[in-house]
């Protein structure tokens, strides 16, 4: 059997390959996808799409719990799991599909199975062998389990998304965003949730006042949080789970254990060593500014860099990346700085740019910072409250805007219009000479003193 020959391949049927495979043959490449699960990658799959399904009915029950103050008449009852599953999954699969007639449409070819290298321009998949000019390494990552005893008696952030019905009291092992969004979900729809966290805080990559002020909120919200705990083993009690940790504590009766703690490079079978292509410690593809590995032809894009590993910048990489191969862009590239990115905890955050410390590690005294504690006016009539905590990082004798952070309701819509102007360079000035809009909460960022 002869050789396929393409223009572009991507090996990943995630959003950075679909993307990269799709802007080339906008330009008329020939160009193919490889991806041996479901179109969509993780975010669609099992990430952002479904998750944001969750944090939506998690809205939904908080706003029923607070009809009542607002004069409703509402009998609150449980949430049906199942129904909400299945819906869920039909939303999906529909985004597969979806997927699936968007690269028929842009003459796509789109191959079902797992490829691996044969060498830098020739990939084996299905036992069919394939070669392009351009091979795209776009294979995203995957979630880490803990080398523990019984580690295997808990579920990951995939395991979540197949649950058939709502456990009733769940451990969540992690500080990240995947641990913090998945206890508000879990919490909100009827859970007893129990947090378990190495420091003292969560989310400790973000500002530290995103991480104290989320703790502040889970806890309003009846979730337990156990700080500096580091877990040794697991092991079935009569059907439950029993966590200890290395201090030789331990917590039990779990019907439910998640772990949350981080995710890896996808790359085992990929065969990069025949193409020659490097990867550092982490088994993370490197890369230069271009997406470019160290060998001619061959990049990578997304999650499987290890760099900001986030739906958005992965499409935007690839897209670029085909816009240098076929658009005769030279210079275009991804510029991984002020990055805007939003974390769907209750309430949800939004942030963009540097954190307090990371300005002040670069700038030292030229960092003023200005903030704003509140209580939404939504909450006026409400017994239950959520606070709103927002920061200004400035730098600079003309206070240019650095980072801003925002946790509180409607940080998640609010932030993509300020990561604008951030990015054009904007000031306190700037945002003191805009006219707010009342009674909001985004007119706190234009208002700080």
């Amino acid at each position: 059997m002869s050789d396929q020959a393409f223009d572009l391949i991507s090996i990943g049927g995630g959003s950075g390959g679909l993307a990269c495979a799709q802007r080339a043959a906008e330009y008329g490449a020939k160009a193919a996808v490889i991806e041996s699960q479901r179109l969509g990658g993780t975010c669609v799959n099992v990430g952002c799409v479904p998750k944001k399904i969750m944090w939506n009915a998690s809205n939904v029950a908080l706003a029923l719990s607070d009809a009542g103050d607002y004069g409703f008449k509402v009998s609150l009852g449980d949430n049906d799991w199942s129904i909400l599953k299945s819906k869920r999954d039909a939303y999906v699969l529909r985004l597969n599909a979806i997927y699936e007639r968007n690269l028929a449409a842009k003459g796509v070819a789109y191959l079902r199975g797992a490829a691996r290298f044969l060498d830098k321009n020739t990939v084996e998949v299905n036992g069919a062998r394939m070669t392009a000019r351009h091979i795209v390494v776009a294979t995203g990552g995957k979630v880490i389990v803990p080398t523990l005893p019984g580690a295997d008696l808990g579920i990951t952030s995939d395991g979540f998304f197949s649950l058939e019905q709502r456990p009733r009291r769940v451990a969540i092992v992690g500080s990240g965003y995947v641990a913090c969004e998945l206890a508000g979900a879990f919490r909100e729809l009827g859970s007893e949730v129990e947090l378990f966290i190495r420091k003292e805080h969560v989310l400790t990559s973000f500002d530290v006042m995103l991480g104290k002020s989320l703790v502040r909120e889970m806890r309003e919200q009846g979730i337990v949080i156990h700080q500096q705990i580091l877990p040794a083993s697991v092991r079935d009690v009569g059907g439950l789970k029993t966590m200890k940790s290395t201090d030789g504590r331990e917590f039990p009766g779990f019907d439910c254990l998640l772990w949350a703690v981080g995710r890896a490079s996808n790359v085992a079978g990929l065969g990069l060593e025949k193409a020659g292509v490097a990867v550092d410690e982490g088994d993370y593809v490197i890369t230069d500014g271009f997406q470019n590995t160290n060998v001619p032809g061959v990049y990578a894009i997304g999650d499987v860099t290890g760099r900001a590993a986030l739906t958005p910048v992965a499409i935007a990489a690839g897209r670029r990346l085909s816009d240098r191969l076929f658009g005769g862009k030279t210079d275009r590239r991804l510029e991984y700085s002020m990055i805007p990115t939003v974390v769907f905890t209750h309430p949800p955050i939004g942030t963009v740019g540097a954190s307090e410390a990371e300005a002040r590690a670069q700038y030292g005294g030229a960092v003023k910072v200005y903030v704003a504690d509140f209580t939404p006016m939504y909450h006026a009539l409400t017994t239950r409250k959520s606070h709103t905590d927002m920061k200004l990082v400035c730098v600079g004798p003309e206070q240019k805007i650095v980072g801003c952070h925002v946790i509180g309701v409607g940080a998640d819509e609010m932030l993509q219009g300020f990561a604008v102007a951030i990015r054009m360079g904007a000031t306190k000035r700037d945002f003191d000479d805009t006219v707010a809009i009342h009674p909001t909460s985004a007119e706190e960022l234009v208002t700080m003193r």
